[in-house]
């Protein structure tokens, strides 16, 4: 019995679940927030199969205070654009609520005029984030290790950012 584990563990953790794209292969998502710019305040890991619209408000909660101006630091944003997987009216009510304007393009609906080129900083966060191979392809089993590698992903992005303003 060398070399094997004496009790068979569940194979990826318990935030994989079943890609409803990739014919039921397990898989995990990545949700995230970031500002204007493209640098990363909040990501958050879940099985693949879990919608998004699940997901919105634990964002905009996990968003941390950020300074900038004079003044006590921001801890929510003035808009959140979202794509068609974030549309629901609890989401939309919720948001507004909290005085931060929803612009989310509404399911079955033509997408609104000039979001792609606002969308893209976000997509270009992701592009940023899978660049590093362990979190596009998921080896760790453990939450906790997968987790500490986005937030290692995370700071190194914003690493890069502020040393390319500065030079």
């Amino acid at each position: 019995m060398r070399g094997r584990l004496p009790h068979p563990r569940e194979k990826g953790g318990p935030d994989t679940g079943p890609s409803p794209v990739d014919r039921r292969k397990t898989g995990s998502k990545h949700h995230l927030i970031c500002d204007g710019r493209g640098t990363p305040l909040k990501v958050i890991t879940t099985a693949a199969n879990v919608n998004d619209i699940t997901q919105t408000l634990a964002l905009v909660d996990g968003i941390p205070p950020v300074a900038g101006r004079p003044g006590r630091p921001r801890r929510r944003p003035d808009a959140l654009l979202g794509d068609k997987g974030y549309d629901s009216k609890a989401n939309r009510l919720e948001l507004r609520k909290r005085r931060i304007l929803p612009v989310i393009p509404r399911r079955g609906a033509p997408n609104i005029q000039g979001l792609g080129k606002l969308r893209y900083v976000v997509e270009q966060t992701f592009a940023l984030l899978h660049h590093f191979k362990r979190l596009a392809v998921r080896w760790e089993r453990r939450t906790e290790l997968h987790d500490a590698f986005v937030s290692l992903a995370c700071a190194l992005i914003c690493w890069r950012r502020l040393k390319k303003h500065r030079s």
